[in-house]
């Protein structure tokens, strides 16, 4: 259950990192109030699941759904430059995730 609400976090964090564009600057009303639900979102459930996971593994985790995520959403709706290279990180990124998340050993 801990590592569920690591990937929802990690997807809530996609969520604030694109709403933090798009409010350019925070002078977007909706944006803005988008991002800091997201952010609280994320942040609160990295929080609870902190209580039986590891540090390291968790967050990790957390950042890597979070930067790869991000990564994607911007190249297929935001008109971000898609290139080989930066899909063969964005994997790497993931089977990295997918790694530490095996790894991961609640106490």
């Amino acid at each position: 259950m801990a590592w569920l609400l690591v990937v929802v976090a990690g997807i809530l964090e996609t969520g604030f990192a694109v709403c933090l564009k798009l409010s350019h600057g925070f002078t977007r009303l909706w944006p803005t109030i988008a991002f800091a639900a997201f952010a609280l979102g994320s942040f609160g459930l990295l929080t609870l699941s902190l209580k039986k996971l590891d540090v390291g593994p968790a967050y990790a985790v957390w950042t890597g759904i979070g930067a790869a995520g991000t990564a994607i959403y911007g190249m297929v709706f935001l008109g971000d430059v898609v290139s080989t290279l930066k899909l063969v990180s964005i994997s790497l990124v993931i089977v990295g995730v997918i790694g530490l998340q095996i790894s991961g050993s609640a106490h």
